[in-house]
């Protein structure tokens, strides 16, 4: 057998050069680059492998742990999990910063590879610097906590144990079914530890990613349920764009007759403008979507979590309707009772076309009118002005109405994944990119250079709100030092205006949702708003920044925006509430069952008149 002498550390480099994966006949190189964060350990390991060279692989330096590893989990969702770009961090404090980014790419089920350092293997240097003693266990370090937020992980102690946890890793990484955040926990002397690697483990290897065909028993079981539907409907989830199976939806629909409304991974599939498309549904849904779910009974559910967002908490739909789903992991596939197809999107909705053929659904009309009825809304809202100042959803509709079909929208927390969902309308397929699986704050700003990594040809604009940029933005820098244009939207409303929204519908009063100066009467939270101008703060980083106020003011930045070099940061100060409200959906959170406010009674009683109009399972 041919060896060649390597450490663990540039064999793990080497390999991960080597990987491929094919979908359709299309070969994709899976890693191109790789994020780090330099510390003891992994720069004289992981850092000395990719220096000495010897693969294709460019480094990309991170600012912070947890946002370089949300902007990898951006970039693989927006290149529709063929392409990945591992992160490498030091031990203790390092490691654990990804901890939150591992939780959001398996919420989301996108592949994201960690890299952590980790104590040394041989413990002779016990402790060493940033090392937690855990007295019940030589064995257990830091980098334990991943193994609740992974979907597979591995502890590497011998330099030749990293063939079978690298094969193991990838086959994760490439299930779709399986797929999430991966760990490989590597102890800091084990990275430069040499083994004789057997040549063939780093030959070109090609993982692919074959569409699994429904049985023809699940195709009739899921096309009797239908055919007995006289208002049916699909949800697109996110599966249906990472299975790259939107035209074969837009066949299905067409062909039945039967609407479709959007999950908020699901957006942007196929054209807000086809008859057909309701909107998003759920919690942050249109009203169109939401009043034919509420009447459907019969649900064709494609990609999608079936998440409380999207069910409405599970209150949208009556107990007599029925679902069918269309997934290709089991695991969600008997969600709500539901008739299974495990099959890929794409295979699933063909043989259901063919099975259904001569099917129509029967609330064409009624589909029709809710549609046209949200839409004179939806205009009303982007187009709505007060005489106070800048409204949330006049602001995103200057944006959306700005932006070329080809620019891709940016989102994850707050209020405004609820006006993106009810309002944006992306342009060509692909160009809405929202994580909510995990809604993690800090994703939009960090992630937005993931994204614009992913498509460098289009431009990127990133929504949040000043809540997030203070948690979390350090690698608008990274796009600084890598000259890449990212349009940073930061929408100032003086707060956690979601959560105050929140807040105030369940019978509070506001308390702790607004950023105030402490007040010296009264020793709490309520003195004035705090001033703050992050368009100076993004400018003594090297961006280019704008204060807007006005509509006047939006416009001229979005048009001086596209003759800069630089990322671009639009600091727009906006109304405190001017959010879309709910459409005809409920969201069950846990109201204090006893109170002495009188409206947090009212409020528990209305959870409890919910509840009892609620779907079990």
């Amino acid at each position: 057998m041919e060896t060649i002498r390597l450490t663990m550390a540039q064999a793990l480099v080497r390999f991960l050069d080597a990987q491929y994966v094919e979908l359709d006949g299309r070969e994709t190189r899976f890693v191109n680059n790789m994020f780090g964060v330099f510390g003891h350990g992994c720069v004289v390991g992981v850092g000395q492998a990719l220096q000495q060279g010897g693969h294709s692989i460019r480094f990309l330096q991170g600012k912070n742990e947890q946002n370089m590893a949300l902007a990898a989990t951006a970039f693989a969702k927006q290149k529709n999990r063929t392409e990945i770009i591992p992160c490498v961090s030091s031990i203790g404090p390092g490691a654990m910063n990804m901890v939150t980014a591992a939780g959001c790419a398996t919420a989301n089920r996108i592949p994201l590879l960690l890299l952590p350092g980790d104590t040394f293997a041989c413990r002779q240097p016990d402790p060493v610097l940033q090392q937690a003693e855990f007295f019940g266990s030589f064995g257990q370090t830091v980098t334990d906590a991943f193994r609740g937020v992974c979907h597979y992980f591995d502890r590497i102690e011998r330099p030749e144990q990293l063939m079978t946890a690298a094969l193991h890793a990838m086959r994760v990484l490439t299930d779709p079914a399986d797929t999430g955040a991966v760990c490989l926990a590597m102890p800091q002397d084990v990275e430069g530890e040499a083994y004789d690697y057997p040549v063939s483990f780093l030959r070109r290897r090609v993982w692919h990613l074959d569409r699994r065909i429904p049985t023809a028993a699940q195709t009739e079981r899921a096309a009797a349920i239908i055919r007995e539907a006289k208002n049916p409907l699909v949800i697109c989830g996110g599966g249906v764009r990472y299975s790259y199976a939107g035209d074969a939806l837009l066949r299905f629909c067409e062909a039945s007759g039967i609407p479709f409304a959007e999950t908020q991974a699901g957006k942007g599939t196929l054209p807000w403008t086809h008859p057909l498309n309701l909107g998003g549904i759920g919690v942050t849904g249109t009203q169109s979507a939401n009043r034919i779910a509420q009447k459907a009974d019969a649900v064709i559910a494609v990609g999608t979590r079936l998440s409380d967002f999207t069910t409405s908490s599970k209150w949208l739909f009556t107990e007599g309707c029925k679902f069918v789903t269309l997934n290709i992991c089991p695991f969600d596939t008997v969600k709500l009772d539901a008739e299974p197809m495990l099959c890929d999107a794409r295979e699933g909705l063909d043989a259901l076309r063919t099975a259904l053929a001569g099917y129509r659904a029967s609330n064409g009309d009624d589909v029709k009118a809710e549609r046209d009825a949200w839409l004179k809304i939806a205009d009303g809202w982007y187009h709505r002005e007060d005489p106070r100042g800048l409204t949330q959803t006049r602001a995103l509709g200057i944006i959306n109405e700005f932006m070329k079909p080809s620019d891709v929208a940016v989102g994850s927390a707050g209020s405004l994944p609820g006006d993106m969902q009810r309002l944006f309308r992306p342009g060509e397929r692909d160009t809405y990119h929202m994580e909510y699986g995990f809604s993690n704050m800090g994703y939009e700003t960090n992630g937005a250079l993931g994204v614009k990594l992913a498509c460098p040809e289009s431009e990127v604009y990133t929504f949040f709100g000043d809540g997030t940029y203070l948690m979390a933005h350090s690698e608008l820098v990274t796009c600084l030092q890598e000259g890449l244009r990212v349009h940073f939207c930061l929408f100032d409303n003086s707060g956690w205006g979601c959560i105050e929204n929140l807040q105030n519908n369940q019978g509070e009063d506001t308390f702790g949702t607004e950023f105030r100066f402490r007040n010296p009467a009264t020793g709490e939270l309520d003195g004035p708003l705090m001033p703050l101008d992050f368009a100076k703060n993004a400018e003594a980083y090297g961006l280019k920044a704008y204060s807007i106020h006005t509509e006047e003011e939006l416009k001229a930045a979005l048009a001086d925006a596209l003759k800069q070099d630089r990322p671009v940061l639009y600091d727009i100060k906006v109304l405190p509430g001017s959010m879309t409200p709910g459409y005809d959906s409920w969201w069950r959170v846990g109201v204090a069952e006893v109170s002495e406010m009188p409206r947090v009674r009212e409020a528990y009683d209305s959870l409890v008149s919910h509840v009892k109009d609620t779907r079990k399972f």
